[in-house]
C-alpha cells in the first residue's frame, strides 16, 4: 500500500443511480488522516498530508498542483516567525480561532473563520503567522498550489463568506479568474468550502482531464460511496463528478485540477 486505501469494489458514484464506479487505485485514492506526516512542538501540532519539512514520502509529494495542504493548531500567542517565501500560491482556512498575518508587503490581517486568504508568494515575500488570541488555540488548514509560471510579483487578497454562503452546498472561494467573489488563485484551479448540515448531498460535475481532491476538515461523510473522517482527503480521477453525502455535520475543501 502506498498510503491510500484503494479497493476495487463498485460502488455509486457521480452518474446517478444507473451507473456505476469502481472505486480503485487510478479512479478513487483515499489518504487517511492518521497517516500522515506529523510536526509536534510545544506550540504546534501540525498533519501534513503531502511531504513538508522534515516529513518525506516520495508516494506523497503533491496531487497535480497540490503541493502542501498541512492541518494546523497553534498554541494561544504562538506561532510561525517572518520567513520567506517565493514562486507559490498559499492559501489559508481557518477552521477556528483567528490567525494574525503580517509581510514585507505591508500586509496585516487577522483570518477567522469563514474567510480565505491568499499570498502570492512570486519573486519574494516575508511573512509571519501567529496566533491572534492569548487565551485560545487556532486550527486552520494552509494549502499551497504550484503557479501558473513563475515570477510573478508578490500579492494578498482576503476575502470573507456569510455563513449562509457555506451553508449546505460547495462554495465557490477561490478560482483562476476571481469568479464570484472567489479570490484570485494563479493557477488553473477551482476551490470550493461548505458547511454540510446530517443527511446533505452536494455534487460537483468534472469537466473532461480534471481531478478533484476533498479534503474532509470536520465531521463525517460519503465521498463517492466511500467514507470519510475528519482529516481524511480523497484523489478523485477519470470521474465525471465527485458526489458527497454528510453522515454528519461536516465541513470540507474540494479542489477542482488540471
Amino acid at each position: 500500500m502506498d498510503g491510500y486505501e484503494a479497493t476495487a469494489e463498485l460502488r455509486p458514484c457521480g452518474h446517478g443511480a444507473s451507473m456505476r464506479c469502481a472505486v480503485e487505485r487510478d479512479v478513487i485514492r483515499i489518504r487517511k488522516g492518521a497517516e500522515r506526516g506529523r510536526t509536534r512542538l510545544d506550540w504546534l501540532d501540525s498533519w501534513h498530508g503531502f511531504s513538508f519539512g522534515d516529513y518525506y514520502d516520495p508516494r506523497h509529494v503533491a496531487f497535480r498542483s497540490l503541493r502542501v495542504l498541512n492541518e494546523d493548531r497553534i498554541a494561544p500567542g504562538a506561532g510561525f516567525a517572518p520567513h520567506p517565501h517565493r514562486d507559490m500560491e498559499i492559501v489559508t482556512y481557518v477552521l477556528a480561532g483567528a490567525l494574525r498575518h503580517e509581510d514585507s508587503a505591508g500586509h496585516g490581517a487577522v483570518i477567522r473563520p469563514g474567510e480565505v486568504q491568499r499570498m502570492s508568494a512570486g519573486t519574494g515575500i516575508v511573512h509571519s503567522e501567529v496566533n491572534a488570541s492569548r487565551a485560545e488555540s487556532v486550527h486552520l488548514l494552509q494549502i499551497w498550489l504550484l503557479p501558473e509560471r513563475n515570477g510573478l510579483p508578490p500579492g494578498y487578497e482576503q476575502r470573507a463568506f456569510d455563513p449562509e454562503e457555506l451553508r449546505d452546498r460547495l462554495r465557490l472561494v477561490g478560482s483562476r479568474d476571481a469568479r464570484d467573489g472567489s479570490v484570485r488563485i494563479h493557477q488553473d484551479v477551482a476551490l470550493y468550502a461548505g458547511r454540510l448540515s446530517a443527511g446533505t448531498r452536494v455534487r460537483h460535475a468534472l469537466e473532461p482531464g480534471r481531478a478533484a481532491w476533498v479534503q474532509l476538515a470536520r465531521g463525517r461523510a460519503t465521498v463517492c460511496g466511500v467514507s470519510l473522517e475528519a482529516g481524511d482527503g480523497a484523489a478523485i480521477e477519470a470521474e465525471h463528478a465527485v458526489d458527497v453525502v454528510a453522515d454528519e455535520p461536516a465541513e470540507l475543501l474540494l479542489f477542482d485540477l488540471r
